[in-house]
């Protein structure tokens, strides 16, 4: 298949998924051009500041005019840019509301009339809410359970109103991120349970039959990758899961334990919150061929090396790697 390449504007490109996927956009061939606020710092993407195919502006969404300037030259989108997860969201509602819904139809017809072919939206896997089949497909009802995850299901919604010939789009609805990225997230169970293995020596498990389906980054980046190389016909309108690694999240704990040691301790305290989420990643696979080649384990293993050479600096504390207290400390509005 010959490779096509695409010059992409990826909103929220300087946060945890984006600062892992410009490089690889960027190696695969792509021109992408960064829309983000950099709450997390300018220098996520330092390597790669004198890349010639690297455009960065620094702006807010919601700001119709940088919206306008960002998309200039620009044939693709993939849509990142959120308050990500129930947390961060409950934490300025408000906020939320109007980056992660407002914000959203306004950019989609900014990118149509700035000539944009394709369309690419990281929903969320928590828009099934709770669900008792064994496996959850793309197919089941949506019942959203927080305002992040409903807004989540109306951006979907409202891009498949959106779509037209011509203008091509495709949603992603990705399983918890896990694994090392230049802009860290801490604040994510996997990622949560090492830092605490490789730093505290102890995981603390809150209820832990509760299943939470993870995809390893890398694997995130592969996923918008390959629906790029896609053909039309073959992406168009459709909504797929990314990820269905689902482990319940005592055992997440031990596969945590089984790769930084056995010393680590493993405590387990009851919780009146059991959601339990496990989604099915047969659909893409079917669809177009794409598989999963990361682990848990191999997140875990990324991690633990970066905690032990320095590359992540007071891993319990540093606001930076924790969406909340970062967002209370910028006091974005």
């Amino acid at each position: 298949m010959t490779t096509k390449t695409w010059n992409i504007l990826v909103t929220g490109g300087a946060g945890y998924v984006g600062s892992a996927l410009v490089p690889e956009l960027l190696a695969a061939g792509h021109g992408v051009t960064v829309l983000d606020l950099y709450l997390y710092g300018d220098d996520v993407f330092a390597p790669l500041k004198d890349h010639p195919r690297l455009r960065q502006v620094k702006g807010d969404l919601r700001d119709q005019a940088v919206v306008k300037d960002a998309l200039t030259g620009c044939d693709a989108v993939i849509h990142l840019a959120c308050i990500s997860n129930d947390p961060s969201f409950e934490l300025d509602p408000a906020l939320g509301k109007s980056i992660n819904y407002d914000a959203f139809r306004p950019l989609v017809r900014a990118a149509k009339a700035a000539g944009v072919k394709r369309f690419i939206y990281a929903s969320s896997s928590s828009v099934y809410g709770i669900k008792d089949e064994a496996e959850v497909t793309e197919d089941l009802s949506l019942e959203p359970l927080t305002d992040y995850s409903k807004f989540k299901a109306l951006c979907e919604q409202e891009l498949e109103e959106e779509r037209a010939p011509g203008f091509i789009t495709c949603t992603i609805r990705p399983s918890t991120v896990c694994g090392y990225a230049p802009r860290q997230r801490l604040d994510v169970v996997v990622n949560i349970f090492t830092n605490h293995a490789v730093n505290l020596g102890k995981i603390r498990v809150t209820g832990g039959p509760q299943k939470r389906p993870n995809i390893h980054i890398q694997d995130m980046c592969r996923v918008y990758l390959h629906v790029l190389q896609q053909a039309d016909e073959k992406i168009d309108g459709k909504i797929w899961n990314a990820g269905d690694t689902n482990f319940p999240i005592g055992e997440l704990a031990q596969i945590v334990k089984s790769v930084v040691g056995e010393h680590v301790e493993i405590e387990f305290v009851p919780t009146n919150d059991p959601r339990s989420y496990h989604v099915s990643g047969k659909k893409i696979r079917d669809d177009i061929g794409f598989e999963l080649k990361y682990t848990i384990e191999d997140a875990v293993r990324e991690l633990a090396a970066a905690f032990k050479d320095g590359r992540l600096t007071d891993p319990l504390n540093n606001p930076s790697y924790f969406n909340i207290k970062l967002m209370q400390q910028e006091e974005l509005r």
